[in-house]
């Protein structure tokens, strides 16, 4: 059964998939797989104070506080 609050977190979820960049979907795959902001730098070229950006505005947009929140939240929005 639909509820007015389960059509506004389907919207928002929805909104949130738009939301992220191609580079912050791949970067919250390679941190899905546990690697570090060095390692991740690495793979794609960038530096690690770069990919600490994309991970704080991950944390930001999915209003999370910790990498476990970032997958979960990925998981949850089928982006892993």
């Amino acid at each position: 059964m639909y509820t007015a609050q389960s059509v506004n977190n389907s919207a928002n979820e929805e909104k949130l998939r738009i939301l992220i960049t191609k580079r912050e979907a791949q970067i919250l795959k390679l941190i899905s797989f546990e690697f570090s902001d060095r390692e991740i730098g690495e793979q794609l070229f960038l530096s690690h104070h770069t990919v600490h950006s994309h991970r704080k505005n991950l944390m930001e947009k999915f209003e999370v506080r910790k990498s476990v929140g970032l997958v979960r939240k990925g998981f949850e929005l089928g982006l892993l």
